[in-house]
């Protein structure tokens, strides 16, 4: 996972917003990470409305519809971490997750994801901590 996720695409203690803030916020960082092109932002946000990228234990991994897989330049990651939490649908989310995924890697991702935060304290524990080389070292280290 350290191939798709560089340190420096991680932000901690980022103020609440709406979730397509949050949304944006993710997929402004893909671009500049070079990992898309600036319309994956729209996919990420049309992928979200029509069917929540919030998947439970206060996590959520936007990424875009289908519709724009060709926007995709490499496949990377994105973390942000929301101590205050973010309003998304029925639920509140702490730690987003922006995925851009060439053919099935985002497999492997969503696998580490549920591996590293299988329950809601596992991510609360490190939101609070706030240390960005900590959660790199979570999704990174070897399961």
């Amino acid at each position: 996972m350290a191939e798709i996720l560089k340190r420096e695409n991680i932000i901690t203690g980022v103020a609440s917003e709406s979730h397509e803030e949050a949304i944006r916020r993710a997929g402004d960082m893909l671009v500049k990470a070079g990992y898309v092109d600036e319309r994956y932002i729209t996919g990420m946000l049309e992928r979200d409305r029509d069917f929540s990228t919030a998947i439970g234990n206060g996590i959520t991994i936007p990424h875009g519809a289908k519709e724009y897989k060709d926007a995709i330049k490499s496949t990377g990651l994105v973390v942000l971490t929301y101590p205050d939490g973010i309003p998304w649908n029925d639920g509140v989310v702490k730690l987003v997750v922006g995925i851009a995924a060439r053919g099935d890697e985002h497999i492997e991702i969503l696998e580490r994801l549920v591996d590293a935060f299988e329950d809601e304290s596992a991510v609360d524990a490190v939101v609070a901590n706030g240390d960005a080389d900590a959660l790199f070292d979570v999704l990174t280290r070897d399961a």
